[in-house]
């Protein structure tokens, strides 16, 4: 029996982010006897547990803040101690053109660019760095993919030919249930009368939890027993303390931290909020739809994250009294009874199908590249 054929994934953590949770979402759902994924991160993840249980392989080396030539030395040398890597697959948007040079250099024959999002984030000396970085892209990468049109069109502004691979979950997973929704609302100290909005990422700009703390100021200023969930962790969680802290919104905004019970969580809450500045394709908004959750968004995130259950409601964010309007009137009760339609609706965005296509994808790869040789470069998806 042929051996997996192995990929090797390039991203900064496997921690529980957007693009990490598509990447266990099909690791879990692939044919791991035919399809087997590793890892190539500068820092411990969450995940590093179950990627070494279903088999996958972790790689560290130095991450870019610890300066790009360190980095680079990094990747050259992890290159040259595994000769047998023949696809990788970085995830790291424009700094991924860093990752690709130096697979390309290195004689590694596919080379695929993924892009996440539609924007980059930090400084301008850092943004300046990555539009450097990303300009290597399109002489790297051997086959191109995205989680949108947009997220398309933004990392690959000059290739036509990418692969929209829609971001997926494991919708069973998900469905609502009222035993969850009990357990999770008891361990947080609330009761049906109480309103819980939720919100699921990373604290960074981005994710604009300022606009949302303050959103929420004014609910609770109206009806006392709403309550704030934030579900994640990064480098803005002391700032983001101290607003709440300003806005004498504390005891009743929950820091949640990063947990693994994402399902839970999600059934506990009444309504999702989400006014990211800028995002791909969120994960966690279609976990929060496929949960059965009202989602208020903000404009900036593309329509097609709609599953079309009549659950997603987008705003513009420069509309404060809307989103502070629509906040009071989106909460409501949920029941399993709505889960079989929604199961139906969120079905295009199940992991399942996803997994078969991607796995179809990379052995096509692989034939090709047998076929012509290590020089092989396919350009076309």
């Amino acid at each position: 029996m042929r051996e997996p054929v192995r990929i090797l994934h390039a991203v900064v953590n496997m921690n529980r982010g957007g693009a990490e949770t598509l990447l266990m979402n099909l690791y879990r759902s692939i044919d791991r006897n035919r399809i087997q994924f590793d890892f190539l991160t500068s820092f411990e993840g969450v995940y590093d547990d179950e990627i070494r249980r279903l088999g996958g392989r972790i790689y560290r080396i130095p991450s870019i803040r610890s300066g790009p030539k360190k980095y680079v030395k990094g990747l050259d040398q992890f290159f040259h101690e595994h000769p047998e890597t023949i696809i990788i697959h970085a995830h790291m948007d424009k700094l991924s053109g860093i990752v690709l040079e130096r697979a390309h250099k290195a004689g590694v024959p596919i080379r695929i660019a993924h892009s996440h999002n539609t924007s980059s984030e930090g400084s301008s000396l850092i943004k300046m760095y990555k539009w450097g970085a990303g300009k290597k892209i399109k002489f790297s990468a051997t086959h191109f993919i995205a989680c949108s049109k947009e997220a398309g069109r933004w990392l690959f502004p000059d290739q036509n030919d990418y692969l929209v691979l829609t971001n997926t979950i494991r919708t069973e997973s998900f469905l609502f249930n009222k035993m969850n929704r009990r357990r999770i609302r008891v361990q947080l100290g609330l009761d049906e009368t109480h309103t819980l909005f939720g919100h699921v990422g990373r604290f960074q700009t981005q994710k604009n939890h300022v606009f949302l703390l303050k959103r929420f100021a004014a609910v609770h200023a109206s009806e006392p027993a709403a309550r704030l969930i934030l579900i994640g962790a990064g480098p803005l969680e002391t700032e983001l303390r101290k607003l709440a802290s300003r806005l004498g919104i504390s005891n009743y905004v929950l820091f949640a931290g990063i947990q693994e019970d994402i399902e839970g969580f999600l059934h506990a809450m009444d309504v999702f909020v989400f006014p990211s500045l800028h995002e791909g394709l969120p994960v966690s908004v279609i976990e929060a739809q496929a949960a059965g959750l009202p989602c208020l968004l903000a404009n900036t995130i593309t329509p097609d994250i709609d599953i079309q259950a009549g659950l997603c409601r987008f705003l513009p964010l420069s509309e404060p009294e809307r989103w502070e309007k629509m906040m009071r009137g989106l909460a409501l009760r949920r029941n399993e009874r709505c889960s079989r339609l929604i199961e139906k609706k969120a079905g295009r965005f199940d992991s399942l199908q996803a997994a078969k296509d991607l796995q179809s994808f990379y052995e096509s790869r692989v034939r090709e590249a047998e076929r012509y040789g290590t020089d092989y470069l396919y350009t076309n998806v």
